[in-house]
């Protein structure tokens, strides 16, 4: 968790005119609330050992608001911070609507069922795949750290584990955390020893294991609370963007709680469990606007991965890991000292954990037959303009400052570049659109896309481990059924 939690609000911080206070309490309060945020996914939502934390897909549409007009005029950095906030807490309040109506109105649950293997497929795929720049390019902005990281993290989970066979559990599940303390001591050393006194800023700040400010910066206790920056601000043009933020994360949630309900060998995921895990991740955005995260909140991606790695798919291990992120963002000075772990090392583990989530996309293929030239075409095409599209309003974006949709309505403009530069949302659009319309009703393109597999687990009643895995506890399921 602590990559996302520390890497977002670094970046985000400083351009909202925030210290190093500033940023040590939104990464404690994004920790919290993230916490807070798993254990009810994994009590009431889809019930999967799903992590939930800070999501990527929300900080272009954060960055939006930070350039916003009304706030460019403002002369004292604190105050522009606390201005910039409340308008980001208004806008994602607004945002977690869009999947509460959605998820708990049984509506997404409508959608999900002409969901087919042939349509998973690239969705899942390009959730892991897609964060391939959050990768190695960043495992080489100090190539010294992260690639050690890397290589020894693949040694310790594939190696080791069948070379020392009597050690093979402990190397499998604990191959995270041998890792890191042993390239983290080394960073260490490298920067207690003087080897990045006399080079660039911006090779400090990535190597450099005391370079974030955020010790200092953290108080030793407290209690992340509503409002603590102040009563929330509201824009219209501000809720639109967050709000297509949101939809994108929804789509993206699907194909990562699919993914995770395949590590955790749990049963295909029941539509109406989908709809009532994606109603929880709603709320999710709610506290994070009423908390002030700075950030929504979407599945954790590399948490996802890490199920793969560990084969632990245990709903209570995550409902404990989320009890000690609750734990560690309450003691700010603990947490801040595990947040001062480089980010290449956490690079080198997102090398690993998102190329897991993308092989799950993958499997998904042996229930298609691959033979058909439409599986084929639907296959490749939507993978391609997975990459092609955000591909090029990225590059737009860069060159010419603004996306490639520029108009005078801002609102409008923020709203069409947050949809199009996800990877995972227009790769799973376009082949959920023609998966569902091309020759949808001939006999063999029903077995050549895989739904047939799927027939059985369209109903939570209908499969009878569906109450093994995804119901309710305390007998809720009495008072909301799934259907």
């Amino acid at each position: 968790m602590l990559g996302t939690t520390v890497i977002i609000p670094t970046a985000l911080v400083p351009q909202m005119g925030g210290n190093n206070e500033d940023k040590a309490v939104v990464i404690q309060t994004l920790l919290f609330v993230a916490g807070i945020n798993t254990l009810l996914q994994s009590f009431f939502g889809t019930r999967l050992p799903a992590v939930i934390g800070g999501s990527y897909t929300f900080v272009l549409p954060t960055i939006s608001i930070i350039l916003a007009g009304r706030y460019t005029n403002e002369p004292d950095p604190h105050t522009k911070f606390l201005k910039i906030m409340r308008g980001t807490q208004g806008a994602l309040i607004v945002a977690s609507a869009l999947q509460i109506i959605v998820g708990f109105s049984g509506l997404w649950r409508n959608v999900a069922r002409y969901l087919s293997p042939l349509s998973a497929a690239p969705l899942i795929a390009l959730v892991g795949f897609g964060l391939y720049e959050l990768g190695f390019p960043s495992v080489a902005k100090c190539v010294e750290i992260g690639l050690p990281e890397l290589i020894l993290l693949v040694i310790f989970a594939m190696y080791l584990p069948h070379t020392i066979h009597r050690m093979k559990s402990i190397f499998d599940r604990f191959a995270v955390l041998f890792t890191i303390p042993i390239v983290w001591l080394y960073a260490y050393l490298l920067t207690v020893g003087g080897a990045y006194r006399n080079v660039s800023p911006k090779t400090q700040f990535h190597c450099r294991t005391d370079r974030s400010g955020l010790i200092g910066g953290a108080p030793w206790i407290r209690v992340p609370y509503p409002f603590q920056w102040g009563a929330p601000t509201f824009d219209a043009g501000e809720a639109f963007a967050m709000m297509a933020a949101s939809f994108v994360a929804l789509v993206e949630s699907t194909g990562s709680f699919i993914a995770v309900s395949r590590f955790a060998s749990a049963t295909p995921l029941p539509p109406s469990v989908l709809s009532r895990g994606i109603g929880w991740q709603g709320v999710g955005i709610l506290l994070d606007g009423l908390f002030g995260t700075g950030n929504g909140s979407s599945v954790s991606i590399e948490n996802a991965g890490l199920l793969a790695l560990t084969r632990v798919g245990s709903r209570r291990v995550v409902q404990i890991s989320a009890g000690f992120m609750i734990f560690f963002s309450i003691l700010g000075k603990f947490g801040a000292v595990f947040a001062s772990i480089p980010a290449p090392i956490f690079a080198a583990l997102y090398c690993v954990f998102f190329a897991y989530v993308g092989s799950a996309g993958l499997g998904f293929l042996q229930f298609c037959n691959l033979n058909s030239f439409r599986t084929k075409f639907i296959l490749g095409f939507s993978v391609f303009m997975g990459f092609s599209v955000p591909q090029y309003f990225n590059e737009y974006t860069s060159v010419a400052g603004f996306g490639p949709v520029h108009t005078r309505a801002r609102w409008f403009n923020d709203m069409v570049n947050v949809l199009f530069s996800s990877k995972a949302f227009v790769g799973g659009i376009v082949a959920y659109v023609l998966d569902n319309t091309l020759h949808r009703h001939d006999g063999a393109v029903r077995k050549d896309r895989g739904y047939h597999w799927w027939d059985k687990f369209r109903s939570y009643r209908t499969d009878t481990r569906s109450e093994e895995f995804y119901s309710l506890p305390f007998n809720l399921n009495k008072f909301f059924p799934s259907v």
